[in-house]
């Protein structure tokens, strides 16, 4: 038995509807609504699934318009699994992809939860204050800012 075979590997495309909300859920994402995510997977510019002998365990996306803005969104590897180097795998496909098809003009983002943060940055991203912006988000159904808003007598 060859003892330097690789268990893992890493394709192109996205993985079914149910895969994608087992994978997030499994890494400690949020789950998202099966309506919301088969358009989304249908509209991904370009993404991979990480297998551990054929069983997909990781995944990652780019999103975007194709010419001037991309996102890199829904990096999750299987926590039986972290600690491998197997997200730097994900990010390198991602951002080869990114470097071999994207206009040079193009803005790439990403949101970096907790620690991801050190992985990003060796791929070249930064924090948006280092550029005089600032990151926004606004989740639909709700506004992030309305959970801390102070309450208003009226």
């Amino acid at each position: 038995m060859n003892e330097s075979h690789d268990p893992y590997d890493l394709i192109e495309g996205v993985p079914s509807v149910e895969v994608f909300r087992r994978l997030r859920t499994d890494a400690g994402l949020s789950d998202k609504a099966p309506e919301a995510v088969a358009p989304a997977l249908r509209n991904t510019w370009y993404g991979v699934v990480l297998r551990h002998r054929g069983e997909p365990i990781g995944m990652g996306r780019v999103i975007g318009d194709g010419g001037t803005a991309f996102q890199i969104v829904d990096i999750c590897v299987h926590p039986a699994h972290q600690g491998r180097g197997l997200g730097r795998r994900v990010m390198a496909a991602l951002t080869a992809e990114l470097d071999r098809r994207a206009p040079a003009t193009a803005y790439v983002s990403l949101i970096a939860d907790g620690p991801a943060r050190f992985l990003y940055e060796k791929f070249g991203f930064a924090e948006v204050t280092a550029h005089d912006s600032i990151g926004m988000y606004r989740v639909m159904g709700g506004s992030p800012a309305a959970d801390t808003a102070p309450a208003t007598a009226g």
